[in-house]
Parts: C-alpha cells; structure tokens; sequence
C-alpha cells in the first residue's frame, strides 16, 4: 500500500469525526430546551440521622439490648462461633492468632491484650466491651469502628449476634449479668 492510499484511510477517519462532532453541536443548536425554572414534581426525602461521637468512630444506633439478648442462645452461639475460631481463641489463657484471645471480652476495655497489637482505631477505641458495644461491632466491624484490622463483614441477623454475645459472655471467669 503506497502513501497517498494511507493518506486517504487517515482522512476519511478524520472526516467521520469531524463529521460526528459537527452534527453533535448542529442538533444542539437546532434542539435547544430550556429547563424550567421550578420543577414538574419536588421529591420528598426524609433526613435519618445517626448520633456519633466526636471523640471515635463509631456510629451509635439506640438498640433495646435486652430484648435482643434474650434472642440469643449460647448452643447456637458456641455453633456460629465457628467462622470466628479461625482468627480469635475462646479458651482460658489461649494464645492470640490473627486476632486477639477473646476468653474475658466481655467488659474488658477495648484494645486491652498486652500482648497483641492492634490498629490504631481500636487502640484508641476509649471504650469497654459492652453488650451494646459487642453488637454494634459484629454487626459490621469496619464500619462501626473504622479503621480496624478486623476484615470479616459481620453478622447481620440479630439473633445470631445475640447468641455470639451470649457465648462470649459465658466464656468468662466472672460473666456479666445479661440485662
């Protein structure tokens, strides 16, 4: 192929656009709308607000815990434990793994293992861990404390997070009194 059939190819390439964006502006010129100045419809949406503390990051959300507590069951919690065995020990004076030993959770300050490092986010997590706390954390750990290490995605039924809790609570030298 000599140089003047390229040329032509290269042309008609550049003519098709040309072409194209020229009839782009030409209908924009010949089909010009006005929009309106006050809406067909307004849309109505209602603002749902989250409380949240200035000082972490976590959201807060008002839970009746007891009512969600007396969902639970600690056979099926022991059970549903099972996906958090893979990262976290249960047993009394087990060693930390990928995450730290869970034995005594249940109102130990948060970020309080000695001998497990944490993220930033939990380590400055200036709370213990409550029921309520428990909840809103394994509902969706990344989101209720951002910042975490912990990648699993939570637990969404409440029953489910009620039994863990539960079992957790159990698996303590001195359980809390369940509210």
């Amino acid at each position: 192929m000599d140089s003047f059939e390229i040329n032509k190819i290269v042309a008609a390439v550049l003519m098709v656009a040309l072409l194209v964006i020229g009839i782009g502006k030409l209908s924009d010129v010949i089909f010009h709308v006005e929009k309106p100045e006050t809406p067909g419809y307004k849309v109505e949406v209602e603002q749902v607000s989250t409380a949240s503390s200035s000082t972490t990051t976590a959201t807060e959300e008002k839970v009746d815990i007891a009512a969600l507590m007396a969902m639970g069951d600690i056979a099926s919690g022991e059970k549903i434990f099972k996906k958090c065995a893979a990262c976290h020990s249960i047993i009394k004076g087990g060693k930390n793994a990928i995450g730290p030993a869970l034995y005594n959770v249940v109102g130990r300050k948060v970020g309080a293992v000695e001998d497990y490092k944490y993220s930033k986010a939990l380590a400055a997590y200036e709370k213990e861990w409550t029921f309520e706390e428990l909840n809103g954390f394994l509902k969706k750990p990344a989101k209720y404390i951002k910042g975490t290490k912990m990648a699993y995605a939570g637990l969404r039924k409440e029953a489910d997070r009620a039994s863990v809790i539960k079992y957790l609570n159990e698996n303590s030298d001195s359980p809390v009194a369940l509210p």
